[in-house]
């Protein structure tokens, strides 16, 4: 049965109050884009298509066309090959960082003793990669103990990923599949340090999961693991889905093609050369997040 609401005069069905109150929840976004961040936009944009001089009487602004860009992807050293490392490292990190963040929300979401020390610690890492201590990370203890340890061979590479190479390979397991788990093992300090948000998101999406559901089930003799894949799954597949889109937007945001393009135009001066690798960057990074949203969309599972 719709439920009516009043407005001028005339009322409102139920679908057209979401509407409204979906554009009231993204007004405050749209009112911070037009005013903060829609300028700075359209500037780069332009400074992408010019050539930039700045001296002791101001800054001179020369229309080029694509010089930038064709300089970006043909003469530049360094962009095409960071730009080509980035999108295989976010290819490679982000199912790990998924997975994972999926399997840790199962298991924190069991009911065991300590299980909130517990969901403290895996989300440690997304309070310890803000402000200040963002920028101790690299010299953080951790990463340095891990660092000597694999440059002498320590205690930490005794089953470092050449060991599990030799085992999987040895029982016949694929090449590309061994080749992807070690790198996964090698990636293991990032990938925790990246999941903190993707487990606090799929954490609440499970506890949204009605328990009459598992309870039914049991009662047809279904096993856990069953469970997860006829129930939990599909209920938190709309999540998969934004975990998915934040996830690449976080490894895009901070890697070597940001540190590049900051480089270029800060400590070279080159602020149309910086912001056609912006933008192509942007181009990249809005295609890889088309294609990958319309093929995760199709999968997904929607509660009416």
């Amino acid at each position: 049965m719709k439920r009516f609401m009043r407005f001028g005069g005339k009322p409102l069905t139920y679908a057209q109050q979401k509407a409204i109150w979906g554009f009231l929840y993204v007004l405050p976004w749209l009112l911070g884009f037009v005013f903060f961040f829609a300028v700075p936009l359209i500037l780069s944009l332009r400074y992408s298509l010019s050539a930039i001089d700045a001296d002791s009487k101001g800054m001179t602004i020369r229309f080029v066309g694509m010089a930038n860009y064709v300089e970006a992807l043909t003469v530049n050293p360094n962009f095409n090959r960071t730009l080509t490392e980035s999108v295989v490292n976010m290819v490679v990190n982000v199912p790990l960082i998924i997975i994972f963040s999926l399997f840790l929300a199962v298991l924190l979401n069991q009911k065991f003793v300590g299980r909130a020390l517990a969901r403290a610690i895996f989300f440690l890492p997304v309070i310890l990669a803000s402000g200040i201590i963002a920028n101790l990370e690299s010299s953080s203890l951790v990463q340095t103990i891990m660092n000597q340890n694999a440059a002498s061979g320590g205690p930490i590479n005794v089953l470092r990923s050449f060991e599990l190479e030799r085992m999987m390979l040895e029982v016949g397991v694929s090449e590309t599949i061994v080749l992807y788990l070690t790198g996964a093992v090698d990636r293991i300090y990032q990938i925790i340090s990246e999941s903190g948000v993707q487990i606090l998101i799929f954490l609440a999406g499970i506890q949204t999961i009605s328990p009459q559901l598992y309870e039914a089930s049991k009662i047809e003799g279904a096993t856990g693991y069953e469970a997860f894949w006829k129930i939990t799954f599909p209920m938190v597949s709309p999540l998969i889905l934004v975990n998915v889109v934040y996830t690449i937007i976080d490894s895009f945001s901070r890697n070597a093609m940001t540190d590049l393009i900051i480089s270029t135009g800060f400590d070279n001066f080159d602020f149309g050369l910086s912001s056609a690798m912006a933008w192509i960057y942007f181009a990249v990074v809005m295609l890889i997040l088309l294609i990958t949203t319309y093929f995760v969309s199709k999968r997904v599972f929607y509660q009416e």
